[in-house]
């Protein structure tokens, strides 16, 4: 029974990654013309009614919408609300496949965070895996060459709340429905995005003169057709995305699905070659296999003792 939920998990995250870097695809190609709020905006307005959808069928019924875990939802949703709009403002000014590689730090992370939160002790493995990743993330920054771009923060940033989010993904697991807490997510998704660019348009700020920030606080404006159909689609894709990652966390340990998120490694180059004509640094493609490395080495140790403990 373990091995069937563990594989279904696994199968949900790789369809769910695969999804979602067709997202990612869609909103760098959009980044240049319209705002982030505006295009979060209307992404989650599609996702909403196929999301309650989700809910209906999974439930029979709204009611677990009303959940007496509603704070802790709303949180987690929050701290991903931080995790994709850091993300999403990272595309303006980075290569895709940077972007994603940087993100892909997500199970260091974990790794870190697992130790005050769970109270997990570091060991050598663990250390050694950090030392790996960190080695990646510094050079794929190529620092000295004159070249670093400040949205690797935003990356970086991104990863560390998504992992954030995931761990509490795991304690909800027990007590809330994929559908339900990707709703929640939806919802606050929605409400942030609006909040944002009612603020920057109270106090006229269109453009700060960095293409991350210009992204994050330019004006909305009227799309064409064709880019709001473009939007609208990852609407569809969040709702199936979300859903399907959240339930991999759900039903198999972070510990194993987890490095599966590498997956996206997969795709980020080939969107990023495909659609703008993006060929990786040789430093990008060293830099991503020392943070999968990494990962895979944090990842497959807390597994290990995962199973000495059972």
């Amino acid at each position: 029974m373990t091995q069937n939920r563990t594989a279904f998990g696994v199968a949900m995250l790789c369809l769910g990654v695969f999804v979602f870097s067709l997202q990612d695809a869609v909103i760098k190609s959009v980044s240049s013309a319209y705002a982030l709020t505006e295009v979060v905006s209307i992404r989650c307005l599609i996702s909403a009614p196929i999301l309650l959808a989700f809910v209906w069928w999974e439930h029979r019924s709204l009611k677990p919408l009303f959940s007496p875990n509603a704070r802790s939802l709303a949180a987690r949703s929050a701290i991903m609300l931080l995790a994709y709009t850091s993300y999403y403002m990272a595309f303006p000014a980075l290569p895709l496949a940077d972007a994603v590689a940087l993100y892909f730090t997500v199970p260091l992370f974990m790794l870190a965070l697992a130790a005050p939160l769970l109270g997990e002790i570091i060991t050598p493995r663990k250390i050694a895996a950090a030392l790996i990743g960190f080695a990646g993330v510094v050079v794929m920054l190529r620092p000295g060459l004159g070249v670093f771009e400040p949205a690797a923060l935003l990356s970086l940033f991104s990863a560390a709340t998504y992992a954030l989010s995931m761990l509490m993904a795991r304690r909800l697991g027990d007590k809330e429905t994929a559908s339900v807490m990707a709703s929640y997510q939806n919802g606050v998704y929605l409400i942030g995005a609006l909040i944002i660019a009612a603020i920057t348009h109270l106090i006229g700020v269109e453009e700060l003169g960095h293409p991350s920030l210009d992204f994050l606080v330019r004006s909305w404006s009227w799309p064409t057709l064709a880019d709001f159909l473009a939007i609208a689609s990852c609407g569809v894709i969040a709702a199936i995305g979300v859903t399907l990652l959240t339930q991999a966390y759900r039903v198999a340990k972070a510990s194993i699905v987890g490095s599966f998120e590498y997956t996206g490694m997969l795709w980020a180059p080939l969107w990023g070659f495909l659609f703008f004509g993006e060929i990786p640094y040789l430093t990008t493609l060293v830099g991503a296999l020392l943070i999968i490395g990494g990962g895979l080495i944090a990842l497959l140790g807390r597994e290990a003792r995962a199973e000495a403990s059972a």
